[in-house]
């Protein structure tokens, strides 16, 4: 019974994970470091080394299985699968539907990760102060970048996996973001939504490819620089903010891959500017409700990771 419920809730977080991973501005890699368990998917994706050659060479199921923490790596990847399939629709409709309410609940979802994830830092020294203000500037300077008409051929596919997956696993980067910038995140959306298999598939090898190569770099670099690269990436979220801030005026439009006219190039404004520019409603008192609704997300998952963590130690 006590490794059903520990099973269930590792697959929860990797629910968690996989519903961060549909949006642009949240990354699995948040979730998975506030719920704890980010250092062990870390240690479980740099497993495969050499050694798991020399495992399947011989035949070592049990001895492989153990080295790659299978069960772990099953569950999580379980619980992250079945959220983007099913939440992939779900996110589609409530971006188009209902676009003010959404984002105001992942701004208030990343502000307060934010916190969560700089709190960890141990000693604020000089060093670890300018990696906090390198990664707000760098992430800040990345989100005012143009989201690129880009082609839909295969190997494109293969490197946008490759390259979304390394900031999947970075907590404050979302690989959903990086695929808005080289303008395959409607088309990834699209593919998981209609299934197809073939798009899906030739993106999931880059993703295979991208987090095997980039993994041991993360790993090497809490190992040896922790408090330094937690500042970083916590920059990192705060200067996403200003990619999914709640209220845009839309500057320019393009087509996209089934002939719709949707935003190409936007401009964040003040609740009063979008109503004066759209004519449309703000949703002001909407949208702060939903960004303490996202905000009490991050606090209830960080205050059951601290409890885990306390349960863990006494036991």
């Amino acid at each position: 019974m006590k490794l059903l419920k520990m099973y269930g809730q590792l697959f929860l977080k990797g629910m968690a994970m996989g519903g961060a991973d549909v949006v642009p501005g949240v990354s699995g890699g948040t979730i998975a470091f506030i719920t704890g368990i980010y250092e062990r998917l870390l240690d479980a994706i740099s497993a495969f080394d050499g050694e798991v050659v020399q495992h399947l060479l011989k035949f070592r199921w049990q001895a492989l299985w153990k080295h790659i923490d299978g069960t772990f790596l099953v569950v999580l990847l379980s619980g992250i699968l079945f959220s983007i399939l099913t939440l992939a629709k779900v996110i589609h409709f409530l971006l188009d539907e209902y676009p003010i309410q959404l984002w105001s609940f992942f701004f208030g979802l990343v502000v307060v990760a934010a916190y969560v994830v700089a709190k960890d830092i141990s000693h604020w020294k000089g060093q670890v102060v300018i990696a906090g203000l390198g990664g707000i500037a760098i992430a800040y300077f990345i989100t005012l970048a143009t989201p690129a008409q880009t082609p839909t051929d295969l190997w494109f596919i293969f490197l946008s996996g490759a390259i979304a997956i390394c900031a999947m696993i970075l907590p404050g980067i979302s690989g959903s973001f990086i695929l808005l910038i080289l303008g395959k995140y409607e088309y990834i959306l699209g593919a998981l939504n209609e299934r197809n298999l073939l798009v899906i598939a030739v993106f999931a090898v880059g993703c295979v490819v991208g987090l095997l190569s980039f993994a041991k770099l993360i790993s090497w670099l809490l190992d040896r620089y922790y408090n330094t690269a937690i500042a970083l990436l916590a920059g990192f979220m705060i200067g996403s903010l200003n990619k999914i801030w709640p209220w845009k005026e839309v500057l320019s439009t393009r087509m996209n891959s089934k002939g719709e006219e949707v935003p190409f190039i936007t401009q964040n404004v003040g609740p009063s500017v979008y109503s004066e520019v759209t004519g449309e409603p703000s949703y002001l008192v909407q949208a702060l409700l939903f960004m303490l609704v996202g905000a009490g997300v991050v606090w209830a998952i960080d205050f059951v990771a601290i409890r885990q963590q306390k349960t863990t130690k006494t036991a």
